[in-house]
């Protein structure tokens, strides 16, 4: 097995002004008769430096000489910390590991937590990326959707970005929405397509277990309308200049995100804060899935330690299904011999599984060389289950 030369960090940033009602991911809504800054921003940021440091040091990484070749800032909403916050995390990360000269950094934002000094000031910290969390620009989705923000707030948080001097921007939408029209799915496309964005994150709402919306499930489209939707808008969106290079992310020539390229691709990525996930593979071939305290108080005042952190050594009987469930997802394709490098198994003994997906129709086989098909696509879960161990 070869170690992968990309290493990133992801960085959880757990607060939001409200939690909405489709999300799954570790957040915290504030105290709406609270201040929105009511969080201890600066004892996060001391405690986020001391768990990369920890890590470093758990890993054996300063001695390895890898560097950080992308870094992520998600959350939450991280657009609710200042800007000196995000800047004094950004040098501390950079005192304990060198970045690549061409370290894309990304910060998720969403409308109606900033203003545009913020913006301008997110960039003097280093941030050169900027991923808004727009989702829709109708009021009504909206509003269904639990967003704080508006249509005319969605619009100009994507312009004061530009603003700002980002040329590296991000849109997400999503589609399929409560009681939502093929038209109206690709009205908010053409919205998003009306700025200079060169990245836009096109994904379907799904009913996400321990969410509002899986409790009190919304009147969502079928099937068939939901894949007509993305179609159509697929479409739309290569009428536009962007190539799908992912199963729901869009970008213009060269412009791919590098983060999460590099989750795609079984690279090594460090997670720090509140229940951030990471996975780092080891001198002896050991891959690493590693874990932080979810909820923000034990975060901040658990000991660092062992404990501290919780590692799992990833199966061999399970490190094809692993590789798979990302790499598949990419319209790229991949190598036996990648494969191998990357998991440290030999592709003899996945043959039968790959045999059997383009059997399907699912993959495309020249050689070496493998691909997703349009079929395999669709029917992606059943195509990365052929990977489960026994």
């Amino acid at each position: 097995m070869t170690l992968s030369s990309n290493l990133s960090l992801y960085i959880h940033i757990p607060w939001c002004i409200k939690k909405c009602p489709y999300c799954d991911f570790n957040s915290h809504g504030l105290d709406r008769a609270k201040s929105n800054t009511d969080f201890p921003e600066q004892n996060y940021v001391q405690r986020l430096l001391q768990d990369l440091k920890y890590d470093l040091e758990y890993f054996n990484l300063k001695k390895s000489q890898r560097k950080i070749h992308s870094i992520f800032f998600g959350g939450g909403t991280p657009s609710l910390f200042s800007a000196q916050a995000i800047g004094d995390i950004l040098e501390g990360v950079a005192k304990q590991i060198s970045f690549t000269d061409d370290c894309e950094i990304t910060l998720e934002a969403n409308p109606g937590t900033f203003e545009s000094d913020k913006f301008i000031g997110f960039k003097a910290a280093g941030v050169n990326r900027l991923s808004i969390g727009i989702q829709s620009f109708n009021e009504q989705h909206l509003k269904r959707l639990g967003r704080i923000h508006d249509s005319g707030e969605a619009s100009k948080a994507i312009q004061m970005a530009f603003d700002a001097g980002f040329e590296n921007v991000n849109c997400d939408l999503m589609y399929a929405l409560p009681e939502q029209t093929i038209e109206q799915a690709i009205s908010d496309v053409r919205k998003a397509l009306q700025f200079p964005i060169n990245h836009l994150s096109h994904y379907q709402l799904t009913l996400e277990p321990n969410t509002l919306f899986a409790k009190f499930p919304p009147p969502l489209p079928d099937d068939d309308i939901a894949w007509q939707m993305q179609e159509e808008c697929q479409q739309e969106i290569s009428d536009n200049g962007f190539e799908q290079y992912e199963v729901s992310a869009y970008s213009k020539p060269n412009q791919r995100s590098r983060h999460n390229l590099n989750y795609w691709r079984f690279g090594d990525y460090l997670g720090i804060g509140a229940g951030a996930h990471g996975k780092i593979t080891i001198s002896d071939g050991q891959i690493l899935r590693t874990a932080k305290p979810r909820h923000p108080n034990q975060y901040l005042s658990n000991e660092l330690g062992s404990s501290f952190i919780n590692t799992k050594s990833v199966a061999e009987s399970e490190i094809a299904f692993e590789y798979f469930l990302n790499r598949l997802r990419l319209y790229e394709g991949f190598s036996l011999d990648e494969f191998s490098r990357l998991t440290g198994l030999s592709h003899a003994d996945i043959q039968p599984y790959l045999d059997k997906a383009v059997t399907n129709q699912w993959l495309i086989q020249d050689k070496q060389q493998l691909k997703t098909t349009e079929l395999g696509q669709r029917f992606m879960n059943d195509l990365q289950a052929l990977f489960l161990a026994d």
